[in-house]
């Protein structure tokens, strides 16, 4: 039996650069890993797969991502046996923080160390772009660009300091399918060239906080512009709606500043919040 911890990410930087003749979006997005974590339990058991979300909503079958992962791996290779899985939910469902992505990418990497399975890095990676387009990302690292649909990945700079992150979350889930259907882009052919920007330090970052999905999800729900007001007014020096949403952070470069934001924001019972660092 192993038992890992699931992150969270956040995005600060998104940018949408057109639709896919396939249905899809080429984006080009830094993602950050968060100290805001999923618990999973694996267990071997002598045949099948068995999925546990206690206090969850969640599906324990083949609705849930953490069993395609853990599908996915096993009949790629040549083990007889089978696992339980038990997860316990921390971070929020439909949120924008990548939960299910993270939690599959934690099944393909547990699974692998516990069954010495002896798969590579790239092949996990593999296996988890056939999951979802966030799942290579949990893998590769704890910083990254991420291309095309975020499959094609590209280290991110390593000279950025912790950085503290006040998360809010509305209580309520967001389509991400809909939102990328909210924007108005027409086909795109042939190759983008996109120029990354630079951060190096806090500020860079708090300045240069974008992320294209904000105006649609926004859109259908101005209680979210209201969220980054009041981040911003407890201190945080950027405020940016991560992913599709609804989840918003401030971005503080203090752990003090964000603990006190933390503690005023939490008074308020209408919505969650979550206070994380960089990993």
């Amino acid at each position: 039996m192993i038992e890992r911890l699931s992150p969270a990410k956040v995005n600060l930087y998104l940018r949408v650069l057109g639709k896919r003749t396939d249905g899809y979006h080429n984006i080009a997005t830094l993602m950050q890993k968060i100290s805001l974590y999923d618990e999973l339990i694996f267990r071997p058991i002598k045949q099948g797969i068995v999925i546990k979300c206690p206090d969850s909503a969640l599906p324990e079958d083949e609705n849930n991502i953490v069993y395609r992962a853990a599908r996915s791996l096993l009949s790629l290779s040549s083990f007889q046996g089978g696992i339980e899985i038990t997860l316990k939910k921390n971070i929020p469902l439909a949120a924008g923080l990548g939960g299910g992505s993270s939690d599959a990418a934690t099944t393909l990497m547990a699974l692998n160390d516990l069954f010495h399975l002896g798969l590579t890095r790239d092949r996990l990676i593999q296996i988890g772009a056939t999951l979802g387009a966030d799942v290579p990302f949990f893998i590769f690292g704890q910083r990254a660009w991420a291309f095309g649909i975020g499959d094609k990945l590209l280290p991110a700079p390593e000279n950025l300091p912790k950085m503290w992150f006040v998360l809010i979350n509305p209580r309520f889930g967001v389509s991400t399918k809909k939102v990328y259907e909210g924007l108005n882009f027409g086909l795109t052919k042939g190759l983008i060239n996109y120029s990354i920007p630079r951060f190096c330090t806090v500020n860079d970052l708090a300045v240069g906080l974008h992320n294209d999905l904000e105006k649609v999800t926004l859109k259908d729900h101005p209680k979210l512009s209201e969220l980054k007001e009041l981040l911003m007014g407890h201190g945080a020096k950027g405020a940016l709606m991560t992913g599709s949403g609804p989840t918003v952070f401030g971005l503080f470069a203090e752990e003090d500043a964000a603990v006190a934001a933390e503690d005023s924001l939490k008074k308020t019972e209408a919505w969650s919040v979550f206070r994380a660092h960089s990993l």
